[in-house]
This record gives C-alpha cells, structure tokens and sequence, in this order.
C-alpha cells in the first residue's frame, strides 16, 4: 500500500513509516522542513515537502493522488502556541480529509489524544486547553465525514520514547495510562489492515494483549 503520512518527520510517524517500508509498504512522509527529508528518507519513506499550514485542498490532493490510505500524525509541538494547535492540529487534519476526498482515497487513520472528548478541565493552561479543542473539533469533523471517508481515530494515552512491549490495551474506553511510540506506531500499521475498525473511536493504552489480537478483536 501507499500510505501518505501528514507530520512526517513526528516521532510517531518515523517509527510508522520504518513499519510499513519493513513489510514492503510504500510510505510518503509529508514534511514542511526540507532539512527533514533525509531522516524521513533513512525510515525508508518518501518524503514530500508541503506546508500544511499555508497549502490549499487542491496543493495537498496532488500528493495525496494514488494512495490507498492518509494518516494524520501531525502536531504544533511542544512550545507552540494556541494559535497554531488550530492551524495544524484541527485545521491541518481537516485539509487532509479534504484533500483525500478530493483524491479518492477513503482510508483515514486519525492520531488523536485521550480524553479530548471531555474538552480541557475549567483550570487547564490555556495552551494545553487549545490543544485539546482542536483535538476534539479535528475528531468531530472527522465523524461527519462517514459517507466519504472510511476513518478510524485513535486516542493514544500518555506518550513514551520507551520501547515498546507489542502488547496494548484498545478499546472504546481504556481509561488513561501510558503508552509507547512503538506501540502506537504497531496499532496503527494493524489498523489499516482491518476493515472492522473503519468508523470507530478507539483509546490505546498499554496492556497485556499482543497488538495483532487487540486489534482482530475489534472484528468479533
């Protein structure tokens, strides 16, 4: 398959993209740093220069065109602020979905966070707080889109560089606790290979069960 990456040189998405080109997959990494193409190149992907912040739907459906599936893996990053937890994490998701659709690729993998359906607590920094809003407007978008896009969201726990265990809790409601890169990275390479999981919201969280068998259960 080819599988187009936004956020391509994100921590989970260079993990994601040495996955896929292990098992013989042709990742594309979308990066706006062209100084980051060389790592996205070393994870055995494409990389493909575009700003997701200034790009319009027709820019991004062009490197888009002939994927199989997108995964949304981008972020504003640490020290940003809450202006652009908007552009990249709501608005940027959404350009995306527009852009696949615009392209004909249905199968969306969206990397989203746990818990953001709840919105921010009432005394929550106000930076955290935006982040958490965009979050959840990128979802909600996400989900009225059913009739174009076959999307599956992820909500992975409290994040970790730790190696991971190939072993995970996913279901509707995990309750929170941490989570590998690794591991998120391994769910969603399992995602996009089971069809049961298109329209599903799903929190990820370590656990006991090996990620193959997480992700099949979902199917029973």
């Amino acid at each position: 398959m080819r599988i187009v990456i936004a956020g391509g040189h994100g921590k989970i998405a260079l993990r994601l993209e040495r996955l896929l080109a292990d098992r013989g997959d042709t990742p594309v990494g979308l990066i706006r740093n062209p100084d980051h193409a060389a790592d996205v190149t070393a994870a055995g992907a494409e990389p493909v220069v575009i700003d997701l912040e200034a790009a319009t739907a027709t820019e991004l459906t062009e490197k888009v065109m002939g994927a199989d599936a997108v995964v949304f893996a981008a972020g504003a990053g640490p020290g940003s602020g809450a202006a652009r937890k908007d552009t990249v994490d709501r608005a940027a998701a959404r350009l995306l979905a527009d852009a696949a659709s615009l392209a004909g690729v249905r199968r969306y993998i969206m990397v989203s966070a746990i818990g953001v359906d709840d919105g921010p607590a009432p005394d929550a920094e106000p930076v955290w707080a935006a982040y958490v809003e965009a979050k959840r407007a990128a979802d909600a978008d996400l989900r009225e889109r059913s009739l174009e896009t076959d999307w599956t969201i992820l909500r992975p726990g409290r994040l970790t560089d730790e190696p991971g265990s190939g072993k995970v809790r996913l279901a509707e409601k995990t309750g929170r606790a941490a989570v590998s890169r690794d591991d998120v990275a391994a769910v969603i390479v399992a995602l996009l290979d089971e069809p049961a999981t298109i329209g599903r919201v799903l929190e990820l969280v370590d656990g006991e069960t090996p990620v193959a068998d997480a992700v099949a259960a979902l199917a029973e």
